[in-house]
C-alpha cells in the first residue's frame, strides 16, 4: 500500500524543488509510474483484506476504486496544460501539488480500515477540490459553486460524524473490519438516527437526486482537471462508503431504505429530461453523471451480490466515461470559449478524429454493448427487477431517455452547419493520447470484467 502512498507523497516536493520547463513532462511521467505500479492491486485474493498495515488495507471493493484514482492523476496533469500555460511559475507549482496532495487523500481515503479516520480523509478531500474550483475556475461564479460545494457536502456530513462518535462508545472502537463481524441490529430509535446520519453524508456526496444542485454548478465552473476528479473519482466516495458502512450498519427496518430508492429512481427520469433542455455542455454532463449515481445508489441499497458486483462495474466505467467527456467538452471549450452547444455545430466537418472520439465516448455513456457501462446496469436492472418488478418501467424509461440526450449532445456539436468567424486550431497529439487513456482501460476491462466483481 506504501509503495503507491509514499512516491505520491513525494510528487508534492517533486513540484516545488523541479526545473520549470520539465515540470509538467515530470510530473505526468512519475504519476504514470505510479498509476502503473498500482495496477498489481487488481490481483484477486481470497483473503477478505491484502496489504494490511495498522490502519491501511485493501480489499475487493476499495482496488478498482484505488486504481482508478491512481489512473486519473496523470490524465488530469495532461488534460491540464494547455490552461496553465500562461499561468506564472510558481503558481503551476502549486497547482500540481494540490492534484499531488488531492490524490494522495483519496488513496488513504479508500485503503483506511477506520471509519472515523475514513471520515476525516473523507472530508479532506473537500479542501483541494475547493482550492481547484475557486482558484483555477474559468469564471467570477466559481466563488458561488465552491460555496454551494463545500456547505452541501459538510452540512451532509456533520451528522454522520456525531453518528460515528456514537457508535464508537458504544462499542469502544472504530475498527471496520471488527464492526463488519459484530453489526449492530438494534430496533431502536438511536439506530434509525444512526443510520440515517450515515447514509445522508453519502447519498450528498453521490449526489441522490434532490440534494444534487451543488454538482452542475461545481461542474460548471471547474477547470478541467477538477471536473475530472469530480465525475471520475468524488461521486464515487458516496457509493463506496454505502457499500463499506451498510454490513457494519444495517438499515434498522427495510421501510428506511424506500424514501432513498424513490428519489434515485426518480432521479434518472428527471436527470434525463432536464439533460434533454440543456442548452451548457458541462452542465449536461453533470446531469447524466447524477443520473448514472441514482442507479447506483438504488443497487447498492438492495444489498444483493448481483446489485454490488453492478454498482461497482457501472462506478468504475462512469469515471472513465463522463471523465473523457469532460475532457472533450474542453477541448470544445478551449476553442470557442464557450459552452454552448450551439457554438460548435459541424465540428465533424472540421475535426473529423475529434468526431471518432465523441462517438466511442457517448456511445459508452449511453451503455451500449458490449462494454462495462452496458454489463453494470444490466446486472443493476436485473437486480431492481428481482426486489420490484415494477421499477423496470421506471428503470426502461431512464435509460431510453439517457440514450436521447446522449444522441442530442452529438447531433448538436457534431452536426450542422459551421458558425462563421471562428479561428479553430487543430487537435493535439496530447489530447489524443488523454482520449486513448481513457478509452483503453475501458476496452481492457470489457475483454476481462471479472476484474472487478
Amino acid at each position: 500500500m506504501l509503495k503507491i502512498l509514499i512516491p505520491t507523497l513525494m510528487l508534492i516536493p517533486t513540484s516545488a524543488l523541479i526545473m520549470p520547463n520539465l515540470m509538467f513532462l515530470i510530473s505526468t511521467t512519475y504519476s504514470l509510474m505510479i498509476a502503473i505500479t498500482s495496477l498489481k492491486l487488481l490481483t484477486s485474493s481470497t483473503l477478505p483484506y491484502t496489504n494490511m498495515t495498522q490502519q491501511l488495507g485493501t480489499d475487493h471493493i476499495s482496488s478498482p476504486l484505488l486504481v482508478l484514482t491512481c489512473w486519473m492523476l496523470p490524465l488530469m496533469i495532461l488534460a491540464s496544460q494547455n490552461f496553465m500555460k500562461t499561468e506564472p511559475t510558481s503558481r503551476k507549482r502549486m497547482f500540481l501539488a494540490n492534484l499531488a496532495f488531492l490524490q494522495a487523500t483519496l488513496i488513504m481515503t479508500f485503503s483506511t480500515t477506520d471509519l472515523l479516520m475514513f471520515y476525516i480523509l473523507f472530508e479532506t478531500t473537500l479542501i483541494p477540490t475547493l482550492v481547484l474550483i475557486t482558484r483555477w475556475g474559468h469564471q467570477i461564479q466559481r466563488l458561488a459553486a465552491g460555496i454551494y460545494f463545500l456547505f452541501y457536502t459538510l452540512v451532509g456530513s456533520i451528522p454522520m460524524l456525531v453518528a460515528i462518535l456514537r457508535l464508537s462508545t458504544t462499542i469502544n472502537h472504530t475498527s471496520m473490519p471488527l464492526m463488519s463481524m459484530t453489526p449492530n441490529y438494534n430496533q431502536t430509535w438511536t439506530q434509525n438516527m444512526i443510520w440515517l446520519a450515515i447514509m445522508l453524508a453519502f447519498m450528498v456526496k453521490m449526489p441522490l437526486y434532490g440534494v444534487h444542485l451543488w454538482l452542475p454548478k461545481a461542474h460548471v465552473e471547474a477547470p478541467i482537471p477538477g471536473s475530472m476528479i469530480l465525475a471520475a473519482i468524488l461521486l464515487k466516495l458516496g457509493g463506496y462508503g454505502i457499500i463499506r458502512v451498510l454490513p457494519i450498519c444495517p438499515p434498522p427496518n427495510t421501510t428506511l431504505i424506500y424514501p432513498f430508492m424513490m428519489l434515485a429512481l426518480w432521479g434518472i427520469i428527471m436527470t434525463s429530461l432536464i439533460g434533454l433542455r440543456q442548452p451548457d455542455l458541462k452542465a449536461l454532463i453533470a446531469y447524466s453523471s447524477v443520473g448514472h449515481m441514482g442507479l447506483v445508489i438504488s443497487a447498492t441499497l438492495i444489498q444483493t451480490h448481483w446489485g454490488l458486483s453492478g454498482a461497482m462495474l457501472l462506478m468504475i466505467a462512469h469515471g472513465l466515461t463522463s471523465s473523457a467527456l469532460f475532457c472533450l467538452a474542453n477541448m470544445n471549450y478551449e476553442r470557442t470559449h464557450s459552452r454552448a452547444l450551439l457554438l460548435l455545430q459541424g465540428a465533424q466537418i472540421i475535426f473529423p478524429l475529434m468526431t471518432a472520439w465523441w462517438i466511442i465516448a457517448s456511445l459508452t455513456n449511453m451503455a451500449l454493448p458490449p462494454t462495462i457501462n452496458f454489463m453494470g446496469e444490466l446486472l443493476i436492472l436485473t437486480t431492481l427487477m428481482n426486489w420490484c418488478p415494477l421499477t423496470i418501467i421506471i428503470t426502461a424509461i431512464g435509460t431510453t431517455l439517457t440514450a436521447a440526450y446522449t444522441l442530442y449532445m452529438l447531433m448538436s456539436t457534431q452536426h450542422g452547419k459551421l458558425p462563421h468567424g471562428l479561428s479553430l486550431p487543430p487537435m493535439m497529439t496530447r489530447e489524443h493520447l488523454l482520449l486513448t487513456l481513457h478509452m483503453i482501460p475501458l476496452i481492457l476491462i470489457t475483454m476481462k470484467p471479472n476484474l472487478l466483481f
